[in-house]
């Protein structure tokens, strides 16, 4: 940064968002392919060229803000934004399903039987793993702002116990969620009963197994030391869009689950 009279990150030349590009188009095309020709090849090359692209191009950020210090104070404000942005945006994602859910719910129609859950629809018990999930994710919270806080106060075992113990907690409750859909009594084709709870409990499933990942690569991070009390922008964005995670589940929790059955 002492070449330029300015607080702002000017980013190299990089090949990834190309090879990000090209992957996602990989991934695209490859499920065309496997839908039509049962050949999961081109699908699994293209997973596999995102995680590679992933991983070094979440290595040059680490690096330029760690070790060439390149996200000053400034350029911290723009990232911090920008992963509000972007978590807003994904509240209105959800909304869109919360939406289609209620449209139908409050007003089921003839061909439903004119009551919710329709008259063929099992729901699940929300009492039994729903309520396990629901704590278990509560307590992922708590565990995850006891890292924070560690950070913070440049607690380096206690921030590494708590990253570790939500990182477990995510990986528990997909297990339980694949579980619950494994022994489902109903399909996503059971009329808009099926559809919209597998879309929006899908959806958010896949939203902790990337929120999951985050947490993973900050922990690595924090192991290494990457981070400092005054400087861990990545860890606030990770545990910001854990938070959202949670929240989530909750009006998934409540609604689908709940009071939907």
């Amino acid at each position: 940064m002492t070449t330029h009279n300015h607080p702002y990150h000017l980013v190299e030349k990089s090949p990834w968002p190309i090879t990000a590009s090209l992957s996602a188009m990989l991934i695209t095309t490859g499920l065309v392919k496997w839908f039509h020709y049962f050949s999961p090849t081109l699908l699994f090359t293209g997973l596999l060229a995102v995680s590679l692209t992933s991983m070094q191009w979440w290595r040059d950020i680490s690096r330029e803000g760690t070790m060439q210090g390149l996200h000053t104070f400034k350029v911290s404000v723009g990232l911090r934004m920008g992963m509000i942005l972007f978590i807003v945006s994904e509240v209105l994602f959800f909304f869109s399903f919360f939406w289609a859910f209620f449209h139908s719910s409050l007003a089921p129609t003839m061909e439903l039987g004119g009551t919710w859950p329709p008259n063929s629809i099992v729901p699940f018990n929300p009492f039994q793993i729903p309520l396990l999930n629901t704590a278990i994710l509560l307590a992922s919270g708590v565990t995850v702002t006891w890292a924070h806080h560690a950070v913070t106060e440049n607690l380096h075992t206690q921030a590494i116990q708590g990253l570790s113990l939500t990182v477990c907690l995510g990986l528990y409750f997909t297990a339980l969620q694949a579980m619950e859909y494994i022994e489902a009594p109903f399909t996503v084709a059971d009329s808009v009963y099926g559809s919209t709870f597998f879309v929006a409990t899908g959806f958010h499933g896949l939203h902790v197994i990337i929120g999951t990942t985050f947490l993973i690569i900050c922990l690595l991070r924090v192991i290494l030391a990457h981070f400092s009390s005054i400087h861990h922008v990545g860890l606030e964005a990770a545990i910001w869009y854990w938070h959202f995670v949670d929240v989530v589940w909750l009006f998934l929790y409540i609604s689908i689950y709940w009071w939907g059955s």
